[in-house]
């Protein structure tokens, strides 16, 4: 019997990009049942997962009871190419809160950072496009405040020949035991205010041929 949670089926095949403490991972497969329809990565080795989300163990027993195939070291820059990925293919491709790191003496507001934001994404959609079946998605939920905004996910989106189908608001309570974590170097297991979060829903632009 399919099961949905949100905008996600246990008859997807779905792939999470970029995952926490895999909490919401560990949430999807909770609501299916079984998550044998899914791989869940990590840009993290095995070893400085635990190093930086120590809250991760349950979410990945729970995912390894369920049959979820979980992937360490997995980099968006280039993971169509990945050893074990780039033989699979996706109905949804996921990535929640992007971020490409947090830095002493960098600020979310300051154009460097912002800039390092907007390479992140563009390799992630160029990469991720390569790797959905027909009629496929990829998702990003981020803030959608300042200074998020000027990371203009819809402008990188389109570069690599991607177009918005919808944007639907973000509510973390829909995702029952979810936790959103920093990431990054720097106090990475905490939490960051969710503000004004939204999930942005792409499909790869059509094409028309003129006869």
């Amino acid at each position: 019997m399919e099961r949905w949670i949100e905008h996600y089926s246990s008859s997807q095949q779905i792939l999470l990009v970029g995952e926490g403490d895999f909490s919401f991972s560990a949430c999807l497969a909770r609501a299916f049942g079984y998550a044998s329809n899914m791989v869940a990565t990590s840009l993290e080795s095995q070893e400085s997962l635990w190093e930086k989300h120590w809250s991760c163990a349950p979410h990945l027993n729970e995912l390894g009871r369920r049959g979820c195939l979980v992937l360490h070291d997995v980099n968006v820059y280039g993971m169509d190419r990945h050893y074990i990925l780039k033989w699979r293919q996706f109905d949804v491709i996921i990535f929640n809160f992007p971020h490409a790191g947090h830095y002493h003496g960098l600020r979310e507001s300051d154009n460097e950072l912002i800039q390092m934001h907007r390479q992140l994404l563009s390799a992630f959609f160029a990469s991720a496009r390569q790797m959905l079946l027909f009629g496929g998605q990829i998702h990003v939920t981020t803030r959608d405040d300042y200074p998020y905004n000027t990371w203009n996910v819809e402008e990188l989106a389109a570069q690599a020949g991607l177009v918005l189908r919808e944007k639907v608001w973000f509510e973390k309570s829909d995702y029952p035991g979810y936790h959103n974590k920093r990431g990054g170097g720097i106090n990475s297991n905490k939490k960051f205010p969710l503000k004004e979060c939204y999930t942005f829903k792409f499909v790869v632009k059509p094409y028309y041929v003129y006869w």
